[in-house]
């Protein structure tokens, strides 16, 4: 009885350290994919849309993953967890270095999206070692070192992929994780397992949605084919159906769901998710279709741009998305949630607007992506934090969960919608689609997120101090 209620061991700046090192490693891994897309696509033959579902399976395993790792991480201890859950990711890396074709290369994206999972976790084993203060400062510590990974990934994949190949942009940041991962086995204590939650993990809600997440995104994957194949497409969106019923049945009657759809009726909770799905659409259309138009051939209407320059003007991007964060939290403080996220939906509707109008320069394409990166952290951030803040303390994972979906479901969708845009448009026999599907992808983009201001008009104004 002692023994469990002994206070846990307190760590120091060497564990910390480490799970730095495993944030950047994690980063890195995570970031290699968006510039060196179009070098994927022509070296793995794949279509525009089979490139949109690269570009995302990631994120929605990740979706997935994260709430799971959080119950499993109170029961079993958050560093056991987070072992398994990197090596998984380390499993995947390795996958994604071999892959030979399209499937398997999917099939290692799937299994770093476990990855998603780990950050949490990390945080959670930072506030059981340390004392408060000090664990604010470790948090926002690996925090920036998870985005300064990411900023290392965009700059150093396509250098790789072009120097030695698009195999060892995979590898050499998967060798770093095995070692970071080596690194907090070793130096991090072990914490004890919490109560465990009698109700148990909803695996019936996670097959369900997994299967909605991902026949979602073959609908929009056949979309443009659907006079060539419209049994399958048609089979497709009734299986669709099938399984987001079934879900919905699920969840309804769940003891402990993973996502409780009741808290859906909330307005705080249910405007957050309608804004965030639409901001998320928009914000993914810029980041798919960006990379592409740089890669477009100069002779046409593109800037024939290698992969290596492409995560050269993708870098200010990633920039503006670290300093978005910190700006919403100061603006939402002085001027309320709601102004932060109206001025972070004119601004993108602004910059999307302006990219279908005038793309014929390398800046022109850098600064829209500048603004755009820039207004999804203001209002992603402004929407979670308000999410949070405007249910009980006991509700705030099940709040905040609902938004994760709409986010990962808002990035699937307007990635692969992007992606069904450029094959429609691409003519039979070339690989270079016609400038009109980049036009149509950002004003379509722009028009959804223009319409979320009929919804932020109702939003509180948000805490001011």
């Amino acid at each position: 009885m002692t023994a469990t209620l002994a206070p846990p061991v307190r760590i120091g700046r060497a564990a910390v350290g480490a799970l730095g090192m495993l944030a950047v490693a994690t980063g890195a891994l995570e970031s290699v994919v968006t510039p060196t897309l179009p070098l994927l696509q022509r070296e793995l033959d794949m279509s525009p849309s089979e490139g949109a579902l690269l570009s995302i399976v990631l994120l929605i395993t990740g979706a997935l993953v994260t709430p799971v790792a959080g119950k499993l991480g109170d029961r079993y201890g958050g560093k056991r967890i987070l072992i398994r859950l990197m090596a998984v990711v380390c499993v995947g890396g390795l996958v994604s270095a071999l892959a030979p074709n399209l499937p398997v290369l999917l099939l290692g994206q799937v299994l770093q999206g476990a990855m998603v999972g780990a950050l949490p976790l990390s945080f959670i084993l930072v506030r059981k070692h340390l004392p408060a203060g000090e664990s604010k400062v470790a948090i926002g510590v690996v925090s920036g070192l998870f985005v300064g990974g990411g900023m290392a990934g965009t700059l150093s994949a396509g250098p790789v992929a072009e120097g030695l190949s698009r195999h060892w942009m995979f590898a050499l940041p998967t060798i770093a994780v095995i070692g970071s991962t080596a690194l907090v086995n070793r130096l991090m204590p072990h914490d004890p397992p919490g109560r465990s939650d009698d109700a148990g993990i909803d695996w019936p809600g996670l097959l369900l949605l997994s299967g909605t997440l991902v026949t979602l995104m073959l609908v929009l994957a056949l979309a443009p084919d659907v006079a060539s194949q419209p049994l399958v497409l048609g089979a497709l969106v009734l299986l669709l159906a099938a399984f987001a019923g079934g879900w919905i049945a699920v969840e309804r009657r769940a003891t402990s769901p993973m996502v409780d759809l009741s808290m859906l009726a909330r307005p705080a909770v249910w405007k957050s998710c309608v804004l965030t799905f639409v901001i998320c659409v928009g914000t993914s259309v810029a980041v798919y279709l960006v990379p592409q138009l740089f890669a477009v051939p100069s002779d046409e209407y593109g800037f024939g741009a290698s992969a290596t320059a492409i995560g050269f003007f993708l870098l200010p991007g990633a920039v503006a998305a670290s300093l978005a964060g910190p700006i919403s939290g100061i603006g939402a403080r002085r001027y309320g949630s709601r102004a932060v996220v109206t001025a972070g939906v004119v601004l993108m509707v602004t910059a999307l607007i302006a990219l279908a109008a005038v793309h014929t320069e390398v800046w022109h394409l850098v600064i829209g992506k500048v603004m755009i990166a820039l207004a999804n952290g203001l209002c992603v951030t402004a929407l979670v934090t308000g999410t949070a803040t405007s249910v009980e303390q006991g509700d705030t994972g099940i709040a905040t969960s609902l938004v994760l979906v709409t986010r990962v479901l808002g990035y699937a969708v307007g990635a692969q919608v992007s992606g069904a845009l450029l094959t429609a448009a691409t003519p039979s026999g070339s690989d270079v689609p016609a400038e009109s599907a980049f036009v149509t992808g950002f004003a379509i983009a722009a028009a959804v997120t223009a319409l979320s201001l009929l919804v932020t008009r109702t939003m509180s104004k948000g805490a001011k101090e």
